[in-house]
């Protein structure tokens, strides 16, 4: 198949890259070329920004266009408007901060804990702009999902870790690397649970919406099959490193108040991903503890740790 991917080259999609040209498809990426990561030779190139995507990117037409960076409603309708009736499916990345528990959790909207997991069908937010930007990706949603001529695969992307992710865990892992000897989390954080999916498992996740007709029209949550605690998740990071420390939560008001967190972690982000495992077969292409392990080597890299 011809894939065209608009964006690709920051965590995920360099996997994702490589993965569809490895299965023998002819991949073109498009994008704003703040980013540049070594991809397959066979790969074609192409740079600009995505409100004003050129006719090239059409031509020739390509079977199944990936979204990797839909942010906007603006975004959306970009992208519909060079698409539609061009391409036969499309597959855009969204967020479970789509979910009225994000909402909650933020503090932008009020009630009580709903039931966990989230499937694909639970309530949505319904405060916008989460990040007081454009970035909203309900609306980018909704517009993607009205579309007629371009049937749109929407992924849920859960918290991502590994290599290049940002540094997300680099406020507890870099002490643990260090090797000090306590770690005070937020009591409230320490109990809280959020997905998170490791990056080439996630990565996965886009290959199968890619490759699978059957996912036209579909929403999938992606992420691990059970989300731990945030105090269980650095526990295992701890075995995996090796370090003896110890992890300790505490009351808000104990920790200094920059390190104090304002959310309502009594809604857990806690998604479902039985619907992509079932429908696509979706599952851990990387073993737990080399998933941990290989974050912490980028980390200790990163940080200069010896």
């Amino acid at each position: 198949m011809r894939i065209l991917i608009l964006g690709g080259t920051s965590l995920t999609g360099p996997i994702v890259v490589r993965r569809l040209v490895g299965l023998g498809h002819d991949v073109t990426v498009y994008h704003r070329g703040e980013h540049e990561t070594e991809l397959p030779a066979a790969v074609r190139h192409l740079h600009g920004d995505f409100l004003h995507l050129p006719p090239e990117v059409r031509h020739p037409a390509p079977d199944v266009v990936v979204h990797m960076w839909a942010a906007t409603e603006a975004d959306a309708h970009a992208f519909l408007d060079a698409f539609g009736g061009v391409a036969a499916r499309a597959v855009a990345i969204s967020s479970g901060d789509v979910y009225r528990a994000y909402g909650r959790a933020q503090r932008l909207e009020s009630g009580a804990p709903g039931p966990i997991p989230l499937s694909e069908d639970a309530p949505l937010r319904e405060s916008r702009y989460p990040y007081q930007t454009a970035y909203d990706k309900v609306l980018v949603e909704r517009t993607l999902a009205v579309a007629s001529e371009l049937p749109v695969t929407i992924l849920r992307f859960p918290a991502i870790y590994g290599p290049n992710d940002g540094h997300r865990m680099r406020r507890w892992l870099e002490p643990m690397l260090r090797g000090v000897a306590e770690l005070r989390l937020q009591e409230d954080f320490a109990l809280w649970r959020w997905t998170h999916g490791f990056s080439e498992d996630v990565a996965e996740s886009v290959v199968l919406a890619a490759t699978s007709a059957c996912a036209a029209g579909r929403v999938y949550n992606v992420g691990e099959p059970e989300a731990p605690t945030i105090a269980e998740r650095l526990a295992a990071f701890a075995r995996v490193s090796g370090w003896r420390g110890s992890v300790r939560a505490v009351p808000a008001i104990e920790l200094p108040e920059p390190d104090r967190m304002p959310q309502d972690f009594s809604h857990h982000l806690v998604y479902d991903t039985t619907r992509i495992r079932a429908e696509l077969g979706y599952r851990e292409l990387v073993p737990y503890d080399q998933g941990l392990a290989r974050t912490l080597e980028w980390e200790r890299a990163a940080s200069g740790v010896q």
